[in-house]
């Protein structure tokens, strides 16, 4: 899809259901960006920690970061546990409210091959997604000026919280962007 006209340049099944996996977080960032403030400060819950597992940034229980901070862990290591936290917050301390918020979104945006089951893109039999709907969710985040900031953003470091007394340097894992590996 040409991203300014909408225009489609190469389509091959591209309503066809699949499993979204980490790209949900860019539906997660969106949705964080237009109801959040990026100083807000969000606190990981232990579900935050718990209920999540893969990619993180080894948050700790009750640890407290800005909204913008968790949105870099998000976009740039993919941090599960910071896409969970994220959701908590501004659901109002309800994921499942925050997953309601990415289906009517998703809707608002014309999409009709998709179902989202959680923020982070865990798998799950009820969370999909077909190409042209994930075509129609990144085109919305690109029009979003502080997402093309964060997601090419090639290092960013969160100073020391309330639980680590280091830095946390964020690497963007985007080879083409910055090809730190």
């Amino acid at each position: 899809m040409e991203e300014s006209t909408g225009t489609i340049l190469y389509e091959k099944n591209s309503d066809e259901a699949h499993y979204p996996a980490s790209i949900t977080k860019i539906m997660t960032t969106l949705l964080a960006l237009e109801n959040g403030n990026l100083s807000d400060m969000v606190t990981f819950s232990d579900d935050a920690i718990n209920n999540t597992e893969g990619s993180g940034i080894a948050r700790d229980y009750g640890e407290q970061m800005t909204l913008e901070q968790c949105l870099y862990g998000v976009m740039l290591e993919s941090a599960n546990e910071c896409a969970y936290a994220v959701a908590e917050h501004i659901g109002g301390g309800d994921v499942s409210k925050f997953v309601d918020m990415m289906n009517e979104k998703a809707k608002e945006l014309g999409c009709t091959n998709t179902h989202f089951n959680n923020t982070n893109g865990l798998p799950d039999e009820q969370h999909y997604t077909s190409t042209r709907d994930m075509l129609l969710i990144a085109r919305a985040a690109y029009e979003n000026e502080e997402f093309r900031k964060i997601t090419g953003t090639k290092v960013y470091v969160i100073p020391p919280t309330n639980k680590h007394e280091d830095e946390t340097t964020l690497h963007n894992h985007h080879n083409m962007l910055y090809p730190f590996r």
